[in-house]
């Protein structure tokens, strides 16, 4: 249940005719009265001999009986009452009981003997009512109404739990402002999918991921078609920036702005330049201690270094402490904006809702340390300057071993945030989740595909080997494996490994150490990913000879062969994992 308080307005004819009319944007059926300050109040809607006036001036009443000069100018409070779309419809006597606990909830008629407005609740949907009172008490006192809004929410909380109604995740104000109902209209009018608001909050997010100075940032959103306004104090530093879209004007035909501070709480300049200034103090990402080094950039190469540094910081987020784990939960959000930037069409539509759905799982009163979190953040840049992936091929293949790291990483997200009892955060990652897991299932569908195919066509005694290897390295998963359609992909991954000089036994027992397995889809589809990372196979196996995967037949048992270099600048799994 979500209560909207609107700002005060002046006219209380003017809601009133909205309320009881037609509606501009949605229909308005059967508009009357569920409830009122005295219960008694004329119903227009109803009352064929009451007038939208009659109402008005009753409401109105404690304002005029004030001298003129001591009436406010806005005297109008507005909010309307939501029920969740998944909820029962209620019975005008439920939202009466709303209506009432919500102004007293909120001052603006306490009760208990203390003076309170003149309101009344107004229903024309099964989903919601709205609230007008006027902001003069009867006794001509201004409502104690301060923080109405979060008073509204806080009540609306109890009331879901009372009723059975769906229960809203608190809020802890770090979430970015929601689009104002003047703003969805406004978009719907114009055909738009999304309203200005929020097509602007993602691409300064898009912009930000990665970027290194302001002159890159403002370059990127030049680059994506903004118009920028800076904002610079008299000495001349320049000390904030609003955007607009080209095609979102006013009445008067001008550009709409926002401040970065207005799209979200992350994006105003200064906090952007908290990422900025711990770039600058720390040592180069190849120095520092579990960094993943970087080298020239390729669409498949970075995505392999993200799957490296997603998995550093996995550790980081479930063994570090608070402020550090907060800030590589924000540069989580970077990668994810720079993955959905440079996607395949088949994976860009969940990776994009994905990197949305995230925005409000990287922020919360835990104030976050950045620097130590350049390895993420260095991955979001390789991202962007890699350029956009092919759905194909080793870029195809290193897109699905990014995502399936990401869904690890984001999935400890989830269970940190639920730790601190961040709740919407929580929520919001475990949303991430989910379109994460589409995602990697449409990025894998054909690199997995091949693989399994090579694994058919291993040889009973390779497979039978393979068996062996896997029952030894992972006794209790074992069974669940072999039962599995994935397995054959395995086997030819596992065959594939040992052939490049990797102990089979060492290198499943490694990456199976890692978390999250249990709410894997295919544990064999996950071992797959691990192996081919940490043991620097191409993802794409598809341009292999068959003979790469029965080179195992001629190694022995224990194999002690150095492992080839691996690509990318990557390190073995012994050294980073």
């Amino acid at each position: 249940m979500i209560p909207s308080v609107n700002s005060s307005g002046s006219r209380t004819i003017g809601l009133l005719a909205y309320l009881y009319g037609p509606g501009k944007h949605e229909e308005h059926t059967d508009p009357h009265l569920v409830a009122s300050f005295d219960g008694m109040s004329p119903d227009p809607g109803r009352d064929p001999n009451v007038t939208l006036k009659d109402l008005q001036q009753l409401l109105d009443q404690p304002v005029m009986a004030l001298a003129e000069h001591a009436r406010p100018a806005k005297h109008v409070w507005h909010t309307s009452v939501r029920a969740d779309p998944g909820d029962r419809i209620l019975s005008d006597e439920e939202w009466a009981d709303i209506a009432r606990r919500i102004v007293a909830a909120t001052g603006i008629d306490p009760g208990g003997g203390q003076p309170g407005c003149r309101w009344a609740a107004v229903r024309h949907a099964d989903d919601h009512i709205h609230i007008v009172a006027t902001l003069v008490t009867e006794d001509g006192h201004r409502p104690d109404d301060y923080r109405s809004g979060a008073r509204a929410q806080a009540e609306a909380r109890l009331i879901e739990k009372e009723l059975g109604l769906h229960e809203v995740a608190a809020g802890d104000g770090t979430a970015a402002q929601r689009p104002t109902s003047a703003e969805r209209h406004k978009a719907e009018r114009q055909g738009r999918e999304r309203t200005a608001r929020e097509e602007l909050r993602e691409t300064v997010r898009r912009a930000v991921a990665g970027a290194k100075s302001e002159e890159e940032f403002f370059d990127r959103l030049a680059g994506a078609g903004l118009l920028i306004r800076k904002r610079a104090a008299p000495s001349g530093d320049l000390v904030g920036y609003k955007v607009a879209l080209p095609d979102d004007r006013n009445k008067d035909g001008e550009p709409v702005f926002y401040p970065g501070a207005r799209l979200a709480p992350d994006l105003s300049l200064p906090r952007i330049r908290e990422r900025w200034s711990a770039d600058a103090q720390d040592p180069p990402a190849d120095r520092q201690e579990g960094a993943v080094r970087t080298g020239p950039g390729t669409a498949a190469s970075a995505r392999r270094r993200t799957a490296s540094a997603a998995w550093q910081a996995v550790l980081v987020i479930e063994h570090g402490n608070d402020a550090v784990a907060a800030a590589h939960i924000a540069a989580a959000g970077e990668v994810l904006d720079a993955l959905a930037k440079t996607s395949a069409a088949h994976t860009r539509r969940e990776l994009r809702d994905a990197a949305t759905a995230f925005e409000r799982a990287s922020r919360s009163h835990v104030r976050a340390v950045r620097g130590h979190d350049r390895a993420l953040r260095q991955a979001a840049r390789d991202l962007v300057h890699g350029g956009p992936a092919l759905g194909r091929g080793e870029d195809g293949a290193t897109t699905a071993m990014a995502i399936d790291m990401l869904f690890f990483l984001i999935t400890a997200a989830a269970h940190w945030h639920a730790r601190k009892g961040h709740a919407q955060q929580a929520e919001a990652s475990l949303r991430t989740a989910e379109h994460l897991r589409t995602a990697c299932q449409a990025a894998a569908a054909q690199p997995l595909g091949v693989l399994y195919q090579r694994g058919r066509r291993l040889g009973r005694p390779i497979l039978q080997r393979q068996t062996v290897l896997l029952r030894k390295a992972l006794p209790e998963l074992s069974e669940q494996i072999l039962a599995e359609p994935g397995w054959y992909a395995l086997a030819a991954t596992i065959a594939e490994a040992e052939a490049a000089g990797h102990d089979p036994v060492t290198l499943l027992s490694d990456v199976a150490e890692r978390r999250e397995l249990g709410t894997a889809d295919s544990v064999s589809d996950v071992l797959v990913w691990r192996i081919r990372r940490t043991a620097g196979l191409p993802a794409d196996a598809s341009h292999l000879p068959e003979t790469s995967t029965a080179g195992s037949r001629s190694k022995p048992r224990g194999s002690t062969n150095t492992p080839r270099r691996l690509h990318d600048g990557e390190e073995s799994s012994r050294k980073t994992l």
